[in-house]
Parts: C-alpha cells; structure tokens; sequence
C-alpha cells in the first residue's frame, strides 16, 4: 500500500488535531467495528473510547465512514505494503498471501470489508470508499502486474485489470462470506492466472 501521503485526502471539517487524539480516535473506531459491527458503531462509542468530545469529532471527520477509511488507509498502509524492488511472480503471490491475512485476521481487514458490504446499499460511501483507498490501490496492483510483466516475469492470460479482478476476487468472496481460504488457493491463482516465467 502507498504511504498515507499518496492517498486521496479525507475531507476535513475543522482544524487539524493533535496526532494522540487523531490516533485514539482510529484506533477506537476499528477496535469497535469488530466488536459490535459497523451497525453498531457510533461517533458517540468512538469518543468514548477514544476519550474525546464527539463534537470534536465532527470537526474533524464527517461521518463515521470517513473514520474508517481513515483507519483502513494507514493500517493498510503500515501492514499490507506492496512488493519493495523489481516484481517478480513470487513477491506478486506473497503479496496476495499477505492480503488473505489481512482479510483474515487484521482488524483493518474486517473494516474494509464491512466498508465493501456498506458500499452495496450507499452510494456516498462508495464513492468515497473507491475514491479514496480502491482505486489507488488498484492503481499500484496494476503497475506491479505491468512492471512483472514487461520484465518477463508473467505472462497474464487477462488483462492486467481482469487480472487483479480474478486473483483479489476470490479472496475477498470468500472472507465477505466468513469462508476459509486455502492456502493453497493463492498459489493456484497464481499459477494459472498469472503463468509465472518458468525458472
């Protein structure tokens, strides 16, 4: 994932906060979507927890969508990073081993899924979801794909886009619907959609 300098900015609706209280408050937000789900987290839940006035919250944050994605975007960020260097299939396929654990078991995973599931019934929050962290990490998917492939490392049987849709599909399908995902699933996608450079 790119650095947080390189996302879209969120809007802002009041000056900037100090960086411990900005950090209470992401943290209080994905700590509370996992316990209660997003139908159940309020700004009112985040302030306490994070123990801030809730108007200060809507100084800063216009929804508690935008919280979220503010969460997402730097959790991801620090543990979900792209491949350092040249890609090649192997760092392509840790890459998507790296992302199956986020969905799984990385409580910013479970906000970007249920930010995905919210998306289907709100149009703003989609908008904002792919404007602000789906397209641009789309984007840097679709440069690590035609960086490997220019190289000679794949050789794709998609497109580039169709390709990112037939690997992340499945994985994000199958965590949407609370199922495991094989370990070995990655690899297979890996093999037949991406056709590594035999070595």
């Amino acid at each position: 994932m790119p650095a947080t300098s390189s996302q879209p900015q969120r809007p802002r609706s009041g000056p900037r906060r100090d960086e411990a209280a900005r950090l209470a408050v992401l943290h209080a937000a994905d700590d509370l979507l996992v316990e209660h789900g997003f139908g159940g987290l309020t700004v009112e839940a985040i302030a306490r927890r994070a123990g801030v006035a809730k108007q200060t919250i809507y100084r800063w944050w216009p929804s508690k969508v935008e919280i979220l994605l503010d969460t997402l975007i730097e959790d991801a960020g620090k543990r979900l990073p792209f491949p350092a260097g040249a890609p090649t299939a192997a760092s392509i396929r840790t890459y998507l081993r790296a992302f199956v654990r986020f969905l799984t078991r990385d409580p910013a995973g479970k906000v970007l899924l249920a930010l995905i599931a919210e998306a289907q019934h709100h149009p703003a929050t989609a908008k904002s979801l792919h404007e602000r962290y789906l397209d641009p990490r789309r984007d840097r998917e679709r440069d690590m794909l035609t960086r490997a492939i220019e190289s000679g490392e794949i050789s794709p049987k998609l497109g580039v886009g169709e390709a990112i849709d037939a690997l992340v599909g499945p994985l994000v399908y199958r965590a949407l619907t609370g199922s495991t995902i094989p370990r070995d699933l990655v690899d297979t996608l890996v093999e037949d959609l991406l056709r590594p450079r035999s070595t």
